[in-house]
């Protein structure tokens, strides 16, 4: 080694004494340093002792160095820093005693505020005592934080439970009241009052703690659990933090589920449900999509932003981990529905669904961020194709089901067949979602035969054309069940009479035009006039002058023509008459205009030809038996045609289940949908 300037010896050991005189803390804690010092260089053995015996008392009045006041400065904090780390690791350390028990320490508000003092203090402190400490205290807040959070999420016992939850959530989450004023639930309606008081952020402070839902988290509850994840998150242990949270809430957000009728269920199990049963859980489903978008995952993403108001990452996973698997639950009970067996009772509860998840959707997406929002996205935009899908299917289906009815049952009399009324007030509530089905049977395949019918209607405008049409042809096949002509006609007019006036007292008007109307009652006179000629003409061939004697022959031979003919006449009404008692023309205004037509066609024949041969039989023998009835008897009888005793029918859809009971005899028809009918 060289050697060292002059002066340099002393240099170095002060250099080290200074070293050694800032760290070490103790007299042996310094002989220490020396030696290990003094093995790089022989000369540090002989620094002189750092710690010498304290001075006798007159020269500890000796002004003090600039350098020693300085360190006395430096000192002063760290003492006073040590002393507070010492005092929160005994606060610490007596909670987690034997003496303490079960007590929790958020039971009081001082012991809270002082703990979460404590536990702050100990973040970033040094030593065993003060670590320890730390996990402890970390071990605890956890432990404190699951409490508090399951505290206030006790269920509500009782039937009233689903109407508190909606109630509440209305009075605690701004704008829900409106989403949730459809909903099934009788006692809700009665609590929303009028009047939006809990509107706005002013409305949500004057609503007490009795009135907080016990699914959400009161305000006093929400800063506690603000204080805790404070001190977690400054410690680093946000991922502790977040799974506590993560499962209590998610769990919580389950069972709000399960009071809103949506239940875990398995794509198998969806299949095995009966359709009166699953038609509950569709109807449950959509509205229960809608409470829990806008109420319950709309009030947790802002409790979540309390929170953890100090650690925007945590706020995002903690949200994601609770309401991750409430959200895929009702996705998966969509999509359970869209890829299952399509038939045509299902297609409004899947529109129902469709357009509760179309209008949610945005607002789905926007309370989650980063991939869980690209996930969450992905999955309802796909369930929400697949319903469009399964729509599509669903109609399709009912379309091959009107074409493919088999009964060959003719219905007594000529009356509606349920067969119109199931197609027809199923097509009436298709206009109900034009909306969505102009949207979904775009590229729907609308090829038909049918002339400028279809010419720029909307797709659904073309879709129920189609539908109707596929109706009328089965009408015309069914009015071939019955041998009478006329009754054929009298079937046909009811029937389609009843397609168009339910084309013409709802949306459909505006969906196929007021051509279409025309058009079909064109084809309703014409039914008319058939029933008219086939009736009748029998009826007036009796009353004609063809085929008589001429009176300038024998008088006998005309009598004996006319006392023929009366009797044929006499005849052909009574049997006539006999028939159309039993047949039935259902609209009012058509029966009165069908009997103005047969008065103004035979009325005026048989009063002319009584008038003119009445004198021929009369004072002969019997002449009553032959001119049986005055025009005024005919013209009675005439209003007794057409009406049959009434018929009672019942029939309510399910959403399309129909019930059919006429007179005593009861018959069961499969279409699709199931409907009774006695005759």
């Amino acid at each position: 080694m060289a050697a060292a300037a002059p002066g340099g010896q002393e240099k170095v050991i002060a250099a080290a004494q200074h070293i050694v005189k800032s760290l070490a803390n103790s007299k042996n804690a310094a002989d220490d340093m020396i030696r290990i010092l003094s093995g790089f260089d022989d000369r540090l053995t002989f620094m002189s002792d750092l710690f010498p015996p304290p001075p006798p008392a007159a020269a500890a009045v000796r002004e003090p160095s600039v350098v020693e006041e300085v360190e006395e400065e430096e000192a002063g904090p760290d003492d006073a820093r040590e002393d507070e780390v010492e005092e929160a690791a005994e606060l610490v350390e007596r909670w987690d005693s034997p003496e303490e028990g079960d007590r929790l320490v958020f039971d009081s508000a001082k012991d809270a505020g002082d703990y979460l003092d404590a536990a702050a203090v100990l973040v970033g402190a040094r030593g065993a005592r003060a670590e320890a400490a730390l996990q402890a205290a970390m071990a605890r807040l956890e432990d404190e934080f699951r409490h508090l959070l399951a505290r206030g999420m006790s269920p509500l016992a009782g039937e009233d439970l689903h109407a508190s939850l909606l109630r509440r959530l209305s009075l605690t989450v701004p704008s829900f009241a409106s989403s949730a004023s459809d909903l099934d639930c009788p006692s809700f309606a009665s609590h929303t009052g009028d009047g939006d008081e809990s509107g706005g952020a002013g409305g949500r402070a004057s609503v007490s703690d009795e009135e907080i839902s016990p699914y959400l988290i009161s305000p006093d509850t929400v800063g506690a659990l603000r204080g805790i994840a404070d001190v977690m998150l400054r410690a680093g242990y946000g991922p502790e933090l977040c799974q506590v949270y993560g499962e209590m809430r998610r769990d919580t957000l389950m069972e709000c589920l399960a009071v809103l009728g949506v239940d875990k269920m398995s794509l198998e199990e969806v299949q095995r449900v009966e359709w009166g049963v699953l038609d509950g859980k569709m109807k449950k489903w959509i509205q229960a999509l809608k409470v829990v978008v806008r109420g319950l995952l709309a009030e947790e993403r802002r409790i979540c932003n309390q929170i953890f108001a100090a650690d925007a990452e945590a706020e995002e996973d903690c949200f994601t981990e609770a309401a991750k698997g409430c959200v895929l639950q009702l996705l998966n009970f969509g999509d359970a529905i869209a890829i299952g067996k399509r038939s045509s009772e299902k297609l409004f509860r899947i529109l129902g669904m469709y357009e509760a998840l179309d209008e949610v959707l945005p607002e789905l997406e926007g309370l989650f961020s980063g991939d869980a929002r690209d996930f969450i996205k992905e999955e309802a935009v796909g369930i929400l194709m697949r319903l469009g899908d399964a729509v599509r299917g669903t109609v399709a289906e009912f379309a091959n089901a009107i074409q493919g009815e088999t009964s060959r049952r003719a219905l007594p009399g000529g009356e509606i067949h349920p067969l119109t009324r199931y197609v027809m007030n199923y097509v009436r509530l298709l206009a109900d979602y034009s909306r969505s089905l102009n949207q979904l049977l775009e590229d729907w395949d609308t090829e038909l035969e049918n002339g400028g019918d279809n010419v720029n209607m909307t797709p659904l405008g073309q879709c129920v054309l189609i539908l109707i049409t596929h109706l009328q042809a089965k009408i015309e096949e069914k009015s071939k069940l019955y041998e009478d002509e006329a009754l054929q006609n009298i079937f046909l007019m009811n029937n389609l009479l009843y397609i168009v006036q339910k084309v013409k007292d709802s949306e459909l008007k505006t969906l196929l035009g007021d051509n279409w109307i025309r058009q079909r009652r064109g084809q309703i006179r014409r039914y008319s006039t058939g029933y008219l000629r086939s009736s009748w003409t029998r009826v007036l061939a009796c009353l004609r002058d063809d085929g008589l004697p001429q009176t300038m022959g024998s008088s006998s031979a005309l009598k004996g023509s006319l006392k023929e003919r009366f009797k044929n006449f006499n005849l052909a009404f009574e049997e006539l008459y006999k028939t159309q008692t039993t047949w039935k023309v259902v609209d009012p205004q058509l029966r009165e205009e069908l009997k103005i037509s047969i008065s103004e066609k035979v009325l005026p024949a048989y009063r002319s030809f009584v008038g003119r041969f009445r004198g021929q039989l009369e004072g002969g023998r019997n002449s009553a038996r032959y001119i049986k009835y005055n025009p005024e008897d005919l013209e009675n009888q005439y209003s007794l045609l057409l009406i049959k005793k009434e018929t009672i029918v019942n029939y309510y859809i399910a959403p399309i289940i129909m019930y059919l009971s006429i007179s005593d005899h009861e018959v069961v028809l499969q279409f699709h949908y199931t409907f009774c009918y006695d005759s």
